[in-house]
């Protein structure tokens, strides 16, 4: 049965993708076969060998260490704060943490360790499925810098880009995670899950472009630069941004999360008042039918269509807290909305995007403007691909 649900929701991702394409002759049905054989050599190798489950264990305990690491830098600043046995604070233990995470990536980008790893799985990833030189290295680099970094990266060769090559590389960046928030999302959901996503994510974002935005690459077109080199800076000054860099996200996330947490406790007060029915209840039974099709149970699939909704309406954090809280989901509901909230594919990146893209290339940035929804689409059906092909392990 689990495969039939894994046949219905890459059907339906399919589907849509095809009724919202820039080409539909020219979907590239090969380059999709490619991917996704890949998708299930990884998601089988790890979660259904003891090595794949091994190593994920592994990965989450280092990230979980790294926490660690980062608490004796916040109890410092924060130490006088009590906290009951047992309680967590989001923002001093998941936000705060963001802050040492950034400062390792940039220690590691200087020393040239990620451009290095970056660089050559790109390559390989090209190499494999074809979809260019540019678009490899992008999906790559986006799952380890973030947005709006990554854009810095190929700032010079933006404006070279045609609409169907931009669309390519917003979908990556809005289906990927940074590296910095990793361990956050760990201290909210399963790590393995976390792990999983962010592999699965780089290749179900190319899979949705290749339905939505199939296009073929020109020789010339191949080679990609990146504009920015790690060390052109000194050492302590680097360090220095990526520290305030960290800080930054960390705030603008507590902001963001207030916020809408706050409207949506809002929003289920005055609908419950109202009507006797919740804003969260209203689009857990919209997207629903989308849960089922995924794969979640029948008992599950209202509670995590509300965490699908909140996620897309809000961003991941949002959702992961509310998900934290509920209480009764199956073990496989959980793989499949843990692994689809890892990812960026809500409508505040799509403002981030395109300022990020505007503050490049004014040209550029109202391209973009012109395909947001197609995009936010494209990158939640991504999510869908991975969530859907995680389910089939539980």
């Amino acid at each position: 049965m689990r495969f039939v649900f894994l046949i219905l929701g890459l059907a339906l991702v399919f589907v849509i993708g095809w009724l919202v394409s820039f080409d539909r002759k020219n979907i590239k049905y090969k380059r999709i076969g490619i991917l996704l054989l890949l998708q299930f050599i990884i998601s089988f190798l790890s979660l259904h060998t003891s090595g794949g489950v091994s190593t994920l264990a592994h990965i989450s305990a280092f990230f979980n260490w790294l926490m660690d690491q980062a608490a004796d830098g916040v109890n410092f600043v924060f130490g006088n704060i009590v906290i009951k046995p047992g309680q967590t604070v989001f923002f001093f233990n998941v936000l705060m943490p963001i802050v040492f995470i950034a400062a390792l990536i940039g220690i590691l980008n200087y020393i040239k360790v990620l451009p290095f790893i970056i660089k050559w799985v790109g390559w390989a990833l090209n190499k494999v499925v074809g979809m260019g030189e540019m678009e490899s290295y992008f999906a790559i680099s986006t799952a380890i810098l973030g947005m709006p970094e990554v854009f810095i990266t190929i700032k010079d060769q933006i404006s070279q880009l045609n609409r169907q090559r931009l669309y390519t590389i917003c979908a990556s960046a809005m289906s990927a995670v940074s590296a910095s928030l990793l361990a956050s999302y760990m201290k909210m959901i399963p790590g393995k899950f976390v792990v999983v996503a962010v592999f699965l994510n780089i290749l179900s974002a190319l899979i949705v472009s290749c339905i939505i935005n199939p296009y073929d690459i020109k020789e010339e077109d191949q080679e990609i630069t990146p504009s920015t080199d790690p060390q052109s800076e000194p050492f302590f000054q680097m360090l220095g941004n990526y520290i305030m860099d960290g800080f930054n996200i960390a705030i603008t996330v507590g902001a963001m999360v207030i916020g809408f947490v706050a409207l949506i406790a809002f929003l289920n007060s005055t609908l419950k008042a109202a009507i006797h029915i919740s804003f969260t209840q209203i689009l857990g039974y919209i997207f629903s039918p989308v849960a089922f099709i995924m794969g979640v149970p029948g008992q599950d699939v209202v509670k995590v269509g509300s965490l699908m909704a909140t996620k897309l309406l809000t961003n991941e954090f949002v959702a992961m807290a509310d998900l934290q809280a509920m209480k009764g989901l199956s073990a496989k509901s959980i793989a499949i909305i843990s692994t689809y909230l890892v990812s960026f594919a809500n409508f505040g990146s799509i403002g981030i995007i395109t300022g990020s893209m505007k503050s490049i290339s004014a040209k550029q940035g109202g391209y973009v403007a012109s395909f947001t929804m197609k995009l936010l689409l494209g990158a939640t059906l991504a999510s869908v691909i991975t969530a859907t092909i995680v389910g089939v392990y539980y």
